[in-house]
């Protein structure tokens, strides 16, 4: 039977003043509730010691502390860690997170949406359609939960040193429940996290990008994929409504108003779609002088997919291209692919309600791989 109470978890730190104010009691009182939810992770109402026991009881009748419940846990040979979770109506749905250790940073990679509308031909996710966006509460407890099982207390150095909006959906899709979660992360008493070590990755939706640095200046990622707009139309379908050149302004603005750091582009490694050396310097000259990293992706393959992942010798050669046209670049090491955890593979369990596609509704049309093209010619990617 569905638990009646409100769930408090989701809640910004404001909500949830209005919230006990309207129980009849004080501020002071949501400031030491917030600080158990998240900065302690504390969920059982009775061990909120320095809350008066009235006040627990009166919690305990009206309100409860849900996390995600776990679905399915898995761990790769490289200390990855991928959990699907129930989310959804019903909870009949799953979506996935995961959890990337690496020397000094340890990354947590959290999803935004059930499914993806975005269409991206690319990516795992968009093949399984659209359900619906998460909630609040969803989105932080994704947080809250890796934090809880992989063995954090309160008073430990941090166990997740970053967080990225990168897994399952289109953050800025979802804004009016992404943007809550920020800024619970963000709060300082609560999960705390600096601006610099939250990254929002989006597929290019202009209008939110410019609302975004109004309301929370974390770092931004876009997924780029492609140096021009009749590439990136058939990779990327979102292009066909905002294109490079709409997006980038709204890039640079973006850095202007808000955060005054750089904007990282993805860049998935597709062999013979948008590797070629012509692709790199096109893209070179495309972030050259702004504000830009490049984060070259090499493709993870899922099941049904006709994209193959570049050659080792064709990523560098890429790489060095891009890195000769005088913009920052780096090669992202793969993570997890052994759990179907790496970048562009997270699927978790989608019933689709939309029965179409935002590829379709724009009238994009599908990548043909072709043959990898002889040295020296580009390679023909057609309808």
């Amino acid at each position: 039977m569905a638990d009646a109470r409100i769930n408090l978890l989701g809640m910004t730190r404001p909500e949830l003043e209005a919230w006990c104010i309207e129980q009849g009691e004080k501020p002071f009182r949501a400031r030491q509730l917030f600080q158990w939810m998240y900065k302690r992770g504390e969920t059982d109402f009775a061990a909120m010691t320095d809350l008066a026991k009235s006040f627990r009881a009166k919690l305990a009748d009206l309100a409860g502390i849900r996390l995600p419940e776990i679905i399915t846990r898995q761990d790769a040979s490289d200390g990855t860690v991928k959990w699907m979770l129930r989310a959804g109506e019903g909870a009949s749905q799953g979506i996935e997170m995961v959890y990337i250790p690496e020397t000094g940073r340890a990354t947590l990679c959290i999803s935004s949406q059930v499914g993806c509308a975005m269409d991206c031909s690319f990516c795992s996710t968009a093949r399984q359609g659209f359900n619906s966006n998460l909630s609040t509460a969803e989105i932080v407890g994704q947080v809250l939960l890796a934090q809880r099982e992989l063995g954090f207390k309160a008073g430990d150095e941090r166990i997740i040193s970053n967080v990225v909006l990168m897994g399952m959906g289109e953050p800025l899709a979802n804004f009016r429940n992404v943007v809550p979660a920020l800024k619970i992360l963000l709060d300082e008493l609560g999960l705390d996290f600096s601006r610099r070590r939250l990254t929002l990755s989006t597929s290019g939706l202009v209008p939110q990008i410019h609302r975004l640095a109004e309301e929370v200046n974390v770092a931004l990622a876009v997924s780029l994929h492609a140096p021009d707009d009749e590439l990136r139309n058939q990779l990327v379908p979102i292009n066909r409504k905002h294109n490079i050149a709409e997006l980038l302004e709204a890039c640079w603005k973006y850095v202007d108003e808000a955060n005054g750091r750089s904007v990282t582009f993805e860049y998935v490694m597709l062999d013979g779609v948008n590797d070629t050396p012509a692709h790199a310097r096109a893209l070179a000259k495309l972030l050259r002088g702004h504000p830009a990293k490049v984060n070259l992706i090499p493709f993870n393959p899922f099941p049904g997919t006709a994209y193959r992942r570049s050659r080792p010798e064709t990523i560098k050669a890429f790489l060095d291209q891009v890195l000769k046209g005088g913009v920052m670049a780096t090669i992202r090491r793969t993570r997890g692919d052994d759990i179907d955890a790496a970048c562009g593979q997270l699927a978790g369990r989608v019933t689709d309600r939309t029965r179409t596609r935002l590829g379709s509704r724009l009238g994009a049309v599908p990548v043909v791989v072709q043959q990898q093209p002889a040295a020296g010619t580009a390679p023909e990617v057609r309808p």
